[in-house]
């Protein structure tokens, strides 16, 4: 199994089993009878706690059955197919390892290390420890709060007064008190609160794994990008000093031609500043060279002076074949699009649980125990003490904040619909611009490469030409700096087109994401 393999089954395991785990946390049965240091409570006791373990279990079955559930309608406008997909529409994804089909093996190496040495990608982790959090606060919420401890009291009342008889004061003996004693309390969730709460949460969680899903596709995009930055810039930086050599050759000429007279200083100054042209278009392209391979450190998660590429050329890398395939499969392809589509699910629950918090709350609290003025006797059944209470709390005023919130939460629910939209339809027209740019690059490399092809030839007629002296100084300057700028801007051009590459197969979501089995839709 390849490194991108296995990161991805890893994803999909941690998803699999965070589900489960809240899962189980929602459906499990939170009350049970304990007895109280391991002593059985009478058979009168274990009724009673019997049908209130009942009518527990009743309550949680009819929990949420009182909230509306209501939730906004997508309306998504999803095209048969995209405009520019030539021939069958073929249904194969991008490879998961698609930064392998351009078969250089320093990009494919750069790209693996990003996934593991990213800050990025290290921070999009951490929030989905933060998130995992929040899932186990809001799932305590379900459960009762139980505590026990114990005390130790000694006291002595007051002798300020006087002894039987006259004799004087007494002294009050002291007094020792010992108590073992445990609470529990329990927040009946019958309006589905508390359990709306938890799966927001939990939907929360899952858009944050998404969102790492996110971050890792443009860290590897990115990447790729800065890598062919360098490649075209090491390219651009050959032919550069390969023009200046040329242009210095035919001002030699030049030179040879005025000493003879056939040749004017004008004519020597024109080519001499074509020279210095060419020289001054290098100190550009080592910036734009040095810059992306600090951008490539920086993506590596190290500092630029410990980082360096070999790099090479545009020209040995492959175009890899990639097919768009439907564009309602890009609903499940892109990483962002099933963010949007978790947190909107997060907003219809935090709704929910918003409007329960409308209904009265009900809480159960106990208190049970042993008390005793000798530690020997503690346990005994008559230092045994218990109460058990019930409460009963309807919200009548509180100045419209349970009403702000539902209103915020509604607000937020409406968002999410809209980004959720939004992401929809600008996932469609990232890959309509991506196949855009990608055949029409395509094309005007192959006409730039015939307007290269003719400029060479012409240039090298001319030089050939001047060498016999048969030829017009300007026609020759034209030809150079014909020359020179059809090679900068077909390297420029094949830049563009292994860019439209990268930006595809990021509009494509790099691939299948994981899916996770049980989602419930948006």
């Amino acid at each position: 199994m390849s490194v991108q393999s296995a990161l991805r089954v890893d994803r999909l395991a941690g998803v699999s089993r965070m589900r489960g785990r809240l899962r189980s946390r929602v459906h499990v049965m939170y009350l049970r009878h304990i007895p109280f240091a391991g002593r059985v409570l009478p058979l009168s006791a274990r009724a009673r706690t019997g049908r209130v373990v009942g009518a527990f279990c009743l309550v949680q079955a009819l929990a949420g059955c009182f909230v509306d559930t209501e939730k906004p309608e997508l309306k998504l406008e999803v095209p048969d197919r995209y405009r520019l997909a030539q021939g069958a529409v073929e249904a194969a994804p991008p490879a998961l390892d698609w930064w392998r089909g351009f078969r250089s093996g320093e990009l494919t190496a750069l790209v693996e290390e990003a996934q593991t040495a990213n800050f990025d990608i290290a921070v999009a982790i951490a929030n989905i420890l933060q998130a995992d959090a929040q899932v186990r606060t809001a799932g305590a919420a379900l459960l009762p709060d139980a505590s026990g401890g114990g005390s130790i009291t000694r006291s002595r009342a007051s002798s300020g007064g006087t002894g039987s008889g006259g004799k004087g004061p007494s002294i009050a003996p002291d007094r020792t008190s010992y108590q073992v004693v445990g609470n529990a309390s329990y927040i009946l969730d019958f309006w589905g609160q508390n359990r709306a709460a938890l799966l927001a949460a939990d939907e929360n969680a899952v858009a944050k794994r998404y969102a790492r899903e996110v971050v890792v596709l443009t860290t590897m995009s990115d990447v790729a990008n800065a890598y062919f930055q360098v490649l075209a810039a090491q390219d651009r930086l050959r032919v550069a000093r390969d023009d200046v050599a040329a242009a210095s050759r035919i001002l030699t000429l030049i030179k040879e031609r005025m000493t003879v007279g056939t040749a004017s200083s004008l004519e020597v100054s024109q080519q001499e500043a074509l020279v210095a042209t060419q020289r001054a278009s290098i100190p550009p392209l080592e910036i734009t060279l040095r810059q992306n391979e600090a951008t490539l450190a920086l993506l590596m998660g190290r500092a630029p002076e410990h980082f360096s590429i070999k790099g090479g050329t545009l020209d040995t890398l492959t175009a890899p074949r990639v097919t768009p395939g439907l564009p309602s499969e890009l609903l499940n392809q892109r990483p962002d699009i099933r963010q949007a589509e978790a947190e909107l699910r997060s907003t219809n629950h935090s709704v929910e649980s918003a409007r329960a918090a409308f209904f009265p709350s009900i809480q159960l609290t106990s208190q049970a125990g042993f008390q005793s003025l000798a530690l020997a006797s503690l346990f005994g059944t008559p230092a045994f003490f218990y109460s058990a209470a019930a409460r009963v709390t309807q919200p009548i005023f509180d100045g419209g904040l349970k009403l702000g919130g539902l209103e915020l939460a509604q607000g937020q629910q409406v968002a999410a619909l809209q980004t959720y939209r939004k992401s929809v339809i600008s996932a469609f027209t990232d890959v309509e611009n991506a196949l855009v740019s990608l055949q029409q690059q395509t094309t005007r490399e192959r006409l730039q490469a015939d307007v290269v092809k003719s400029s060479r030839e012409a240039f090298s007629i001319s030089e050939t030409r001047l060498r016999e002296g048969t030829l017009d100084l300007v026609t020759l300057l034209n030809t150079q700096q014909t020359l020179f700028q059809a090679q900068d801007t077909l390297i420029q051009v094949r830049l563009a087109r292994f860019l439209g590459f990268v930006s595809l197969f990021q509009a494509l979501g790099g691939g299948w994401p994981p899916h996770i089995k049980g989602e419930r839709p948006a």
